[in-house]
This record gives structure tokens, sequence and C-alpha cells, in this order.
């Protein structure tokens, strides 16, 4: 039976302060400040203070206006129409003596001025009220929650003097190789919960109502809600059955959330913004962490039968490269400040040391209205779960390197400054979690990597890192930093970004891409793992497309089990899949995630970044089954041979297009000058290859993107690349000019060659 609104939401209030008061033996102090106000509408934060000597764990507060209304709130459950009520989330529930947590609302004054309301609740002994309203057009920054974090949260890093411009920063070396974590819920606490017959989500939870959508559920004053009569289908096991959503064996009755999570109620950076960091043209945005915006009403994603990707139903041209840095380059181990450390910063080409330390003037919004010049309407922005903490400090001074100017708070406000800027140049991007650690980087092939890594030997490594783990547990003894992650910190970072929209303000996230390069992963495990990714970020924001790489030719390398691994299939062994290429079973064992929600993502890369058995030569004599250093130390020949290429790629994904699914390669690129312009060893093993190999392979994959309308994202735009460089050229080399990384030139004119003939420009 169908219960109505009003008594719904009545239950879930009631229900709320009774659970409430229960856990609340201690009362704190509560306070409601409007911190920003506009003709039309306010932006209010309320703060619970515990000023007393005992934990408070758990709280509900109320109030009510006589005229403003709420449009959005952020960091607590709200529910209600006024009065309205706000119960803690599963991260900020616990306010320990001495402490306040905060959450914001924003609203419409409804034709009056902006009210400031009495606070209520069992956790309220003292109740204050404060306006400190400005005159904007846009909502400060300055109200906005503190996150908590379930987040782990990076080791601090010895700092010392300023870094000299001899400390270079090298990245991202990829290499190729080749028991999945219980799902759990992520869904906050609260106390409404739905039997079978009610209107129930995927947590087995409340939705509220819809009043006038009929699309059979959506968003409406800023909740996600279901409509009361019209039906649509979910994947299974899921379905809407008279206007319900219910299992298809039987809805939990849990109380893990009290409505479809609302976009709107996402953790967000707790420090003010600064508007130099993303450039200083006038539309530039001022707050890395401004309030939860309105309802965004358009950016709707999706991948139409063709394989491409629509906004708003119209054709969205994926001209797209990676712009990496926010989420953690690798310091050497002799930098002065950070040494061996992981700081998340976005490279724009504006060095603090160039320039006699006047910096080159560079700002994002050059750097975009440059790429824009070129064609770009695409980005794929790389981060890690401690990009989303303000608190981190390697997103912070003294580990920064941009030019004062230019120089981020945090990596949360960078990478929020980053998407609002983006929007206003109307560029779309998605956002990718590239690692489980800023620290471990690339290493990982799943959620929870552990040592040890399989670059630990190379030769001449100075970035090892056998000492950093994502594991709770199983590490070997050279682990001394762990920054645990498992598959419940990873949903709830995939909800906190699928929130971002809805709480920036605006229509240019398309989408995620849950995970790079998750090499260490079966095909069934990662299936599993993906399907719980979608359902995570389908109930924040259904408007997303979700972005799902490959693994790799082997598995379970690093599951905690000594000396086992698995062989994964992947069609011909004479082509190895590079990591995150391989969705050879994908076919056979289809994800359980609608198509036009989908894009399959590849990544595959020539031999600067690493020389698979394909790229040598198999019948000179000693180099037969060999590759990487050990086919260098041979002096094996490279040779780029198209035909067997293309045998690979096909086997490995794109047979795919044929089954009616939307590709787009995630990462392709490379060193066009390789060997040279790489460190000494490296030039030193390959020395006796003269030719243009790597340019050779990138042409032959675009060649084959093309023959099989694919779509592909370079790797990378910015040059701070050690395996690859950049689209935009750099005076640094490793070896003859190592004092100028982070300085910028014109576009590699090779590159540029290349991306046009993929554009069709």
């Amino acid at each position: 039976m169908r219960v109505p609104k009003k008594k719904a939401l009545g239950l879930a209030v009631w229900l709320g302060l009774g659970i409430a008061a229960a856990g609340q033996a201690q009362a704190g102090s509560c306070s409601y400040s409007v911190v920003n106000e506009w003709n039309t509408g306010f932006q209010g934060s309320i703060t619970i203070t515990n000023n007393t000597t005992t934990a408070i764990n758990g709280w509900t507060v109320g109030w009510q206006y006589t005229n403003n209304k709420i449009t959005s709130s952020w960091n607590a459950t709200l529910t209600g129409t006024n009065p309205y009520t706000a119960t803690a989330l599963d991260w900020n529930k616990a306010i320990q003596p001495g402490q306040s947590v905060s959450f914001g609302v924003q609203g419409d004054k409804n034709g009056a001025t902006s009210e400031v309301p009495v606070i209520t609740g069992a956790v309220c002994s003292t109740v204050t009220s404060s306006s400190v309203a400005t005159s904007s057009s846009v909502p400060s920054s300055s109200s906005v929650a503190t996150t908590s974090s379930s987040k782990p949260s990076s080791s601090s890093v010895p700092s010392s003097s300023v870094p000299s411009s001899s400390s270079v920063a090298t990245s991202s070396s990829k290499s190729s190789s080749s028991s999945v974590a219980t799902s759990s819920s992520v869904a906050s606490s609260s106390a409404s919960t739905c039997a079978t017959s009610s209107q129930c989500n995927w947590y087995g939870t409340l939705y509220p109502s819809c009043v006038t959508t009929t699309s059979g559920w959506g968003y409406e004053n800023g909740k996600s809600c279901i409509a009361n009569t019209t039906c649509v289908s979910q994947p299974s096991p899921y379905g809407i059955v008279n206007g319900c959503v219910v299992s298809s064996s039987s809805v939990a009755t849990t109380s893990s959330s009290s409505s479809k999570p609302s976009s709107s109620s996402v953790a967000s950076s707790s420090s003010v913004g600064n508007s130099s960091s993303i450039g200083t043209s006038s539309s530039a945005v001022t707050s890395s962490s401004s309030s939860a915006s309105s309802v965004v009403t358009t950016g709707k994603f999706r991948v139409n039968a063709d394989g491409n990707i629509t906004k708003d139903g119209v054709l969205l041209p994926a001209r797209c490269g990676n712009w990496f840095g926010l989420e953690g380059r690798d310091e050497p181990s002799n930098d002065p400040v950070n040494p061996s450390g992981a700081p998340m910063e976005l490279y724009m080409g504006n060095m603090w040391w160039v320039n006699g330390g006047a910096g080159s003037g560079r700002t994002i919004q050059q750097d975009m209205t440059e790429l824009k010049a070129k064609g770009i309407t695409m980005l794929r922005l790389p981060i890690s779960p401690q990009t989303l903490d303000p608190n981190d400090p390697q997103g912070k001074d003294p580990n920064l390197k941009n030019h004062q100017s230019v120089r981020q708070t945090n990596a949360r406000q960078a990478l929020e400054d980053f998407i609002k800027l983006a929007a206003q140049n109307n560029i779309q991007l998605f956002i990718d979690i590239h690692s489980c650690s800023n620290y471990v980087g690339w290493r990982k092939g799943r959620l929870d990597a552990r040592p040890p890594y399989v670059d630990a030997n190379r030769t001449d490594y100075d970035y090892t890192r056998e000492t950093y783990s994502c594991s709770a547990t199983n590490n070997p003894s050279t682990v001394t930093h762990i920054q645990a992650y498992d598959e419940a910190t990873w949903l709830a970072n995939l909800k906190e970004i699928a929130g971002l929209s809805a709480k920036l303000g605006v229509d240019n996230i398309l989408g995620i891409d849950i995970f790079n390069e998750p090499w260490d992963y079966t095909w069934a495990d990662w299936k599993t793992l993906s399907e719980h990714a979608y359902q995570a970020i389908n109930s924040v924001n259904p408007n997303m497309i979700i972005i799902v790489e490959g693994i790799s030719g082997t598995a379970n390398n690093q599951d905690g089990t000594p000396n086992t691994v698995d062989v994964v299939p992947f069609g011909d062994l004479a082509t190895n899949p590079n990591w995150g290429e391989n969705l050879y079973e994908a076919g056979d064992n289809p994800l359980n995630i609608p198509k036009d929600q989908l894009l399959l993502s590849p990544h595959t890369y020539g031999p600067s970044v690493y020389v698979q058995k394909q790229f040598v030569d198999q019948t000179q004599a000693g180099c037969a089954g060999l590759e990487g250093d050990a086919a260098g130390t041979a002096k094996c020949n490279v040779v780029i041979n198209s035909t067997l290429l293309e045998k690979g790629w096909e086997q490995h994904f794109g047979y795919l297009r044929d089954k009616g699914y939307g590709i787009l390669v995630g990462e392709f690129g490379g060193n066009m000058d390789w060997p040279q312009k790489t460190k000494q060893s490296v030039r030193n093993m390959w020395s006796h290859i003269t030719t243009n190999v790597d340019q050779q392979w990138q042409q032959a994959a675009v060649n084959y993107f093309k023959k099989r309308s694919i779509n592909a994202c370079y790797w990378s735009l910015n040059p701070e690349s050690a395996d690859t460089f950049g689209w935009w050229s750099t005076p640094w080399d490793p070896v003859s000019a190592n004092d100028k990384w982070g300085q910028w030139g014109d576009f590699d004119l090779r590159k540029t060659t290349i991306l046009n003939f993929l554009w069709g420009m």
C-alpha cells in the first residue's frame, strides 16, 4: 500500500527525533547563521557544538521559517517542508567534547527577508543565532561544513625550505602486467525505513514522492523522488512495481538512509577558494567551496545507439584529453622540502622558479582558452581519494610548486575550482579515481593494493613506494604507511563525486571513471564491483555515465596471498593487453549496467610507456618472448606491426562496438622522441632504436580508432609525464634540462596532426 506523502514525511520526522533523543545523552549548543544572501535567496549554516565532557553520538535538529523555504542542503539529511528536520550523516554524527559540526542550506526568501530561526532538538541546550549576510550573486564559501572523513588521510611529510628548481617531480609510469570486498551500504544513517510494499530505493529506504514528475523518477525540489503513478524499469534484480522500487527477491528493511540520497547532501571542502588558482579572467569563479546550488536542470548525459555521447539529447563531440596532477605526483627522494612526497596539484605551466621567481604568467584559464582553440571539448581529470580531503597536507603548502600567484589553497578547492571554470568554458569533463592512494599511484591494480608492486625491480627507479599500502591487512614487512581503502569507502567517494554537479551548480560533469586500470582483478570480480559502483552513482545522480575500464592479463598478484597469480583470458597470446585494456570477457559476461549509461574505457600504450612483446621483433635471435627491460638489455629491435596490433585491439575491446557498446579509450599517447627525452639509463638500454617507433604506434592506434568509430582521450595534455610528455611541448629534458621541469612551450605539431586526424578536423 502506498503511503501518502505528508504521512510519510511526518513519520520520518517523528522517528528521526525519537531515535536522536534516545542516542543523545549529552546536549550541546546549536546556532543558525545567515552567512550569505542575494536578492532572492540566502545561504544558512547550522552549527552544533558539544560543550560537554561526553561525546554526542547522533543528532537531529529542527526549525521553521515564516516565509523562507529551502531549495537544497548539504552535510545532513533534510526532511520536511517547513518545519524542517536535519539528521546527521554517518561521517558527522559523532561530536567529540569541544568539537563542532556544521551543515548548510540554501533557500528562497520567498518575497521576504532572510530569517534567523531558532534551532531546536534534544542536542540543543543552548541556542544562538547571528546574521552576517553579505550581498552577492553567488553564495560564499565561508559557510561550508568541514568534511570529516571516512576518507583516509595521507601521512604528514617532512618539510623544510622552499624546493629548488632541481627537485624535479616525474610521474605516471605505467607498465603492463597483469575476492572482491563485500558490498556494504554507504547510505547515510537515519530512521526512515520501508517494507516491501513501500517506495524503496537501492538500499531499502524511502524515496519521497514526486508531485508533478511523471517520468517514473527524477529530481524535484532538490531531492530524488519517484512518481506517484508511472512505472519505469530498473536494472535487475530491482524494478518498480506499482510505483515502488522493489527487489525481485525482497526489499531490505534497513535503517541506513531516509531517502534516495540527495544530490545536495555531499560533504564539501571547508576552506575558502583562492580565485587566482584558476586564472585572472573576469569569468573565474572565486570559491572552491561555494554552497550547493538549486537543482541543475540540464546536463543529462547518455550514450546513443551509435556509441557516442549526448548531452540533453544533443551529440557531444568527444575531443578529449587528460589533465593530470591532482591525483598526486611523485617527488624525488632527494627533494629538499617533500622527499618522496605525493603532492596533489594541477599543472598549468607556471612553476615558482620560472623567470627568476616571477613565474610564466600562465593561468588555467589561459590553458583552457588554448585548448578550446585547438578543438578540445572534453577532459578526463584524475584524482585520488585524498584529493577530496581539504586537510590533506599533500594538497597544500609547503608542498606545492606552482607560482604563488596561481597556487591552490588545497587539493579539494583546486578540484572544485577547476570543475566550475571548465563549465564556464563549456568544457565537459569526467572525473577519474586514479588510485587508492596519492602515494601508491599507478602501481595499484585493485582497491586494496599492497606491495610488492610490479615496478619494484625496475632499473634505476626512484619511485617504488614499497613502504605504502592501501590494504589494512596482509601487508609485507616493508610497509610503514597504510592508507587503507576498501569497497565501502570507494562507493562513498563515488557518491560524493556524483553529487558535485548539484553542489557546485554545474552541468558539465558527464560521468565518473570509477577506478583507473584495475589490472589485478578477474573480470568476474571487476564486473561485480562495477555494478555496485553504478548503483551507488545512479542513486545520487542518474544523469551520469558510468565509465568502466578493462582489466589485464593476470589477476590476484596483490590479493595478500603470496606467490599466487591467476591468468586471465585475453585472446591471442601474441598481443598482451595493457593495464586496463582487457575487456575480452565483457561480451559473454556483460555488465548489468544500461548501455545508454555505460562507456567502456580501455587504455592502450606504445613502446615509450612499456615495450610489450607485440612490439619486439620475435624473429630476432634471443628475443622471442622478451619484453620490457629484458628486451632492451638483449638489444631487441622494436617493430610496429599494425596488423598484429589491430588483432589485439579487436579481441581486447574493439569487438564490443558490434555489440552496441560505446567505447571511449581513456588513455593513449606517448613520447614521440623515445628513447630520447628519457632518463639516461633508458637511453642507454635502447640506444639501438633510432626510428620514431612510438609515433608509428600512435598513428596505428588512431587509424584503428577511426576505423571502429571509437573515441579516445589523449594522455596527456600537460607535459609533466616522464613516460609520455604532453600535447604542450616543454623545454624540460631529464638529462640536459632537468631544471626546466614544469615549463611549457607551444603545442607539439606532430601530436596536433594525429589528434586532428582522429577528430576529423
